[in-house]
């Protein structure tokens, strides 16, 4: 008997491994899809590129809803104007991330989207009064002097990028604290995101005219590109179910469970990270030496009247 449960107990921690890979797997390669799209292909319409993902994302929480699949509930519309707010931080949060992508180099935004855990620290330990161990604090200021060092020492200093990523990593850091404050909340994780999904999507699309990209888009090279379209609907799809395990695993385990097995799960994630990292700067590598070689055949030319 004790042995059954000795095997069932291995079964679901393997499964909780598994499940909590994938997600470490699908947030890696969530990022480097943005990379690509904003990077390498140079698609800066941050609110037509957001307004598709959180489109997608929407469609598949609500047909996942439909199905049985998940649970959401209806809100009145004291709690849907209660949390308005974190909706237009959500909404801020992926704007000001895209921008920002666009422009940095992935482990400069990854290194700057840390400091949001700086700011949840410092807002509680000066306002809550929360008790705060020395090694937490230790860990803040760490991530607080590699972001600082970073201005310092980046050989592609973009002053823009680094705006947008202060402004992003500010939006996380108030969103969480936001959300942390509301609890307990009549809604759910389910029922909150479904909410950032609809206001984002309805936000996006109005301000898709005043910023000039509903027109600017037309010009965009690869419009009708086959890696572009796929590109855009991985980067929806992966959001989605980055989302959807993350709320899953959160409601399975506490949240010193979950933090112990996103660890184990890092390693061999990081794996297939580098692997996709090869890829994108053999692929910007790739679209460089093409337009230089394009550049030298104009330039190499001689006019017919000349010769």
């Amino acid at each position: 008997m004790w042995l059954c449960g000795y095997v069932s107990l291995i079964e679901m921690s393997l499964i909780i491994w598994f499940v909590n890979f994938l997600s470490f797997e699908m947030s890696n390669n969530l990022v480097f899809v943005f990379q690509y799209v904003l990077s390498v292909l140079k698609f800066t319409y941050p609110t037509l590129f957001q307004g598709w993902q959180t489109l997608i994302g929407g469609l598949l929480l609500h047909v996942s809803w439909k199905l049985g699949w998940v649970e959401i509930n209806s809100s009145s519309r004291s709690h849907v104007l209660a949390w308005l707010p974190a909706s237009v931080l959500f909404v801020g949060m992926i704007y000001a991330g895209s921008r920002a992508l666009s422009r940095l180099a992935i482990p400069v935004f990854l290194t700057l989207c840390n400091v949001a855990e700086v700011i949840i620290c410092g807002y509680q330990k000066c306002f809550q009064k929360e008790n705060t161990s020395p090694a937490k604090i230790c860990s803040a200021l760490f991530l607080l002097a590699a972001a600082g060092c970073l201005p310092f020492n980046d050989s592609q200093f973009d002053p823009d990028g680094y705006f947008w990523a202060v402004i992003h990593l500010f939006c996380v850091g108030a969103y969480k604290i936001l959300r942390k404050s509301q609890k307990p909340s009549a809604l759910s994780d389910i029922d909150q995101q479904y909410l950032n999904y609809i206001f984002s999507v309805v936000l996006l699309a109005f301000a898709s005219h005043p910023t000039g990209d509903l027109f600017s888009v037309l010009d965009f090279p690869f419009l009708y590109f086959y890696r572009f379209h796929g590109s855009c609907c991985a980067s929806g799809f992966l959001g989605f179910f980055l989302m959807f395990s993350t709320v899953k695993l959160k409601s399975y385990l506490a949240p010193a469970q979950c933090a112990a097995w996103i660890f184990f799960a890092k390693h061999p994630a990081w794996c297939t990270w580098r692997g996709l990292a090869g890829f994108l700067r053999a692929e910007g590598l790739l679209n460089k030496t093409v337009k230089r070689r394009r550049l030298i055949g104009c330039c190499g030319r001689t006019s017919p009247l000349v010769s």
